[in-house]
């Protein structure tokens, strides 16, 4: 069975950096965008074979919205 899931990706100077919010803990690291695609791909798809099918459902039923806004700083 597949599944939607949400991830955010973070760049900085080291790399990459990808977590699942809907699933705590599950996280990775990577020195590419495709590596680190990867990386959470394969973490999420482990994270899941340890759940019930009753908590793949509960996890992963959120709806998580994201945002840019623009701010003022004096």
């Amino acid at each position: 069975m597949s599944y939607k899931v949400i991830i955010i990706i973070e760049k900085d100077e080291c790399g990459y950096y990808a977590y699942c919010p809907e699933l705590k803990g599950c996280q990775t690291q990577g020195d590419s965008y495709e590596e680190v695609i990867d990386n959470i791909k394969e973490a999420i798809e482990l994270y899941l074979e340890t759940l019930s099918e009753a908590e793949r459902k509960k996890y992963l039923n959120k709806e998580i919205l994201t945002a840019s806004i623009e701010v003022n700083v004096a």
